[in-house]
């Protein structure tokens, strides 16, 4: 209930340490994670990624009303309460959203959040041309950060079986994660040689 009722104020200082993380992680991969210090630049880089997620997240959440519609339209359960059959259309529309959203995700943000990181440029993280190109280049390890990625925020989300009390060690372990696998990304790019 806690974690809740905090994630609308914790939500930009949380993605500015996971900036923070990937930092750190291009820098030296064997140090542990950063501490944990507000400041501005937290707040900043926060703000950045938070804006760049929800650009990202915005044509999806467009299109959730009208499939929900459809959905609700094609009668594929049989429920003679309206809003009980809403909420399920509402409930299918979101998960079928949900793959493209979140391939869309591992395809555009491990890319630009470590140019971001590395860089300090915010408009590294609207640069989605490069984020692409950058997957173009190094396709392999790009794939094995996406597992990671997923398999870390699988793991940390699971956390929330745990009446909640799981959920805030589980989202900071997929968040570490996450940046070294971000990570992973800028030190290949720095070792290869240039062609």
């Amino acid at each position: 209930m806690v974690a809740i009722l905090l994630l609308p104020i914790a939500f930009i200082p949380l993605l500015g340490y996971a900036v923070a993380a990937t930092r750190a992680a291009a820098v030296d991969p064997e140090a542990g994670p950063p501490p944990w210090a507000p400041s501005g630049r937290l707040l900043a880089d926060g703000f950045w990624t938070a804006l760049a997620v929800l650009l990202v997240i915005a044509p999806f959440a467009i299109a959730l009303n009208p499939l929900s519609g459809l959905i609700a339209q094609a009668h594929l359960w049989h429920v003679s309460d309206r809003a009980l059959s809403n909420l399920y259309a509402n409930i299918a529309a979101g998960f079928i959203l949900a793959l493209p959203w979140g391939l869309l995700m591992l395809l555009l943000m491990p890319h630009a959040t470590m140019r971001f990181a590395t860089s300090g440029n915010p408009m590294d993280l609207f640069d989605f041309a490069a984020a692409v190109q950058g997957v173009g280049h190094d396709f392999a390890t790009w794939n094995l950060a996406a597992a990671a990625i997923v398999t870390a925020w699988a793991i940390g989300l699971a956390g929330a079986a745990l009446l909640c009390v799981g959920l805030l060690p589980g989202v900071f372990y997929a968040i570490l994660v996450s940046a070294h696998a971000a990570a992973a990304l800028h030190l290949k790019a720095a070792n290869s040689p240039a062609r």
